[in-house]
């Protein structure tokens, strides 16, 4: 007869008063495998398995963690016991438009929850809600997958052909192959609002008005405090990070040098777009305003009729895009003139953004919207003629995608496949990190990998790596074990 197992487990929590951390580490030990679960109290957290030679191996590994984290501050605790820190979520209320007339709608789609994500590239449109679904659609309202995560998406972000979902339990997920994963976890004490994605480097900011700066390899690098509250903005570009919250919008240099410049705003700040020579800042005082990246100057003023909750341009802002707090959509022109001013057809807009001549919304009703924004179609609609907008379904058999964790069957393969590239988790510095074994990539760099599944000595095969500014590789493709 066997033997029963042996299991222990250690709970430990870092919990300080005000803005400090505010999270648990959890080690649990059964025979040779030790199965580490970490995050925001309260929360599921993040789990990663590592199997040993040993059962004493195990246990010496465990208790080496635990070592470490008790150094670091954490202490015995019991789970449930103290309460997890809020998440805002945002609350925003939504009136009726007042516009005359109403948006040629081509299709919608409803999630079924409040939808703040949106992203619109060459080939798919993505939305996310605060239920934790992100789906993505062809340009005409097909419905193409879904992506099943853990907690609230708080907005989708694009860097080059990746595409991440910053979720209201911390973790920021690439969703740029079949097998989501966590690329980055932001630390317990960040509320977070809002992110943005450039080069790698993640810019967080967050209820108290801070701006987090992280690494590709998930490592903190440096934070600001800005001079207002409620930071529902942060874009970021070469030159800077570009700051929005209740007391205007902030630059920093982006390696943490400082404040380049700071500019006042017409009300606080609640969204924000870029381009390549301005930001443009959504505002409580129903206004959108374009700044000069350069100086900070305020370079015009789109005026609107109420609280400004989203805002966008078409290339190089020769229009201007703003939706309101009472489900109305406006275009200006480039100097501030008003264009057209039309109502949504349903919830006040959270996000948007143009692309090809069509202007894409994600509202309070949880809906993705697909506006027909050429001037025939909006000169038709001001004269009151509008397509029937189609309501889209989800296909019967939808393909679904969840993150990838320590118990998620990743594929395993005996060789490898022909252009594939082999990586090896490797210890290094006390930190797992992933590097390229296949010739002709540069064997110093990292590789940007899911954490979740990560053990020493284990070997991935990957589709493929590209080379990201900053010297590390991002995967493209599938990830199988190779055993």
């Amino acid at each position: 007869m066997p033997a029963a197992s042996t299991v222990s487990t250690t709970y430990l929590e870092l919990s300080q008063e005000g803005e400090g951390a505010h999270k648990f580490y959890e080690v649990t030990v059964a025979d040779q495998t030790v199965t580490v679960r970490y995050g925001r109290i309260g929360a599921a957290g993040q789990t990663q398995t590592t199997s040993f030679a040993s059962t004493a191996k195990a246990q010496a590994a465990a208790s080496k963690k635990i070592a470490e984290k008790v150094r670091k501050g954490y202490a015995p605790a019991v789970p449930g016991q103290r309460a997890p820190r809020a998440v805002t979520r945002r609350q925003v209320a939504s009136a009726p438009s007042t516009a005359r007339a109403v948006a040629p709608v081509l299709w919608r789609f409803r999630t079924g929850s409040s939808a703040f994500g949106i992203h619109v590239d060459d080939d798919h449109c993505w939305v996310g809600n605060q239920a934790g679904d992100v789906y993505t659609l062809d340009h005409n309202g097909g419905v193409l997958a879904r992506f099943q995560l853990p907690d609230g998406v708080k907005c989708l972000v694009a860097d080059d052909f990746w595409i991440y979902a910053g979720c209201d339990d911390g973790s920021v997920y690439d969703l740029s192959s079949k097998l989501p994963f966590a690329a980055y976890d932001i630390a317990a004490d960040v509320d977070i609002f809002w992110l943005d994605i450039h080069e790698g480097v993640l810019n967080v900011s967050d209820r108290e008005g801070r701006l987090t700066v992280i690494d590709h390899e998930d490592e903190h690098q440096w934070a600001r405090r800005s001079q207002g509250e409620h930071a529902w903005m942060v874009r970021a570009d070469d030159r800077a990070v570009y700051h929005g919250h209740t007391g205007g919008v902030t630059a920093y240099a982006p390696d943490g040098g400082g404040e380049l410049w700071h500019t006042p705003t017409r009300g606080g700040v609640l969204f924000g777009w870029q381009e390549d020579d301005a930001v443009y800042a959504g505002t409580a005082h129903r206004a959108v305003q374009r700044l000069s990246k350069a100086t900070g100057a305020v370079e015009a003023t789109y005026a609107c009729d109420s609280p400004v909750y989203s805002c966008a341009t078409s290339p190089s802002g020769r229009f201007v895009f703003a939706g309101d707090a009472a489900s109305s959509v406006y275009c200006f022109d480039r100097d501030g003139t008003r264009l057209w001013k039309l109502g949504t057809g349903g919830g006040s807009a959270l996000s948007m953004q143009y692309r090809d001549g069509r202007l894409y919304l994600v509202t309070t009703d949880g809906s993705l919207v697909c506006v027909d924004a050429s001037e025939t179609a909006i000169s038709a609609a001001q004269r009151g003629t509008v397509p029937q907008a189609r309501d889209v379904k989800l296909a019967a058999a939808l393909p679904t995608y969840a993150p990838a964790t320590a118990a998620t069957a990743v594929a395993t393969v005996t060789r490898v496949p022909a252009g594939a590239v082999v990586v090896e988790c490797v210890q290094d510095g006390g930190r797992l990190r992933v590097h390229v074994v296949s010739e002709g990539y540069d064997a110093s760099w990292n590789v940007q990998f899911p954490r979740a599944i990560r053990q020493p000595g284990a070997r991935y095969v990957v589709d493929a790596l590209h080379a990201a500014a900053g010297g590390f590789y991002r995967v493209r493709g599938d990830i199988r074990l190779l055993r």
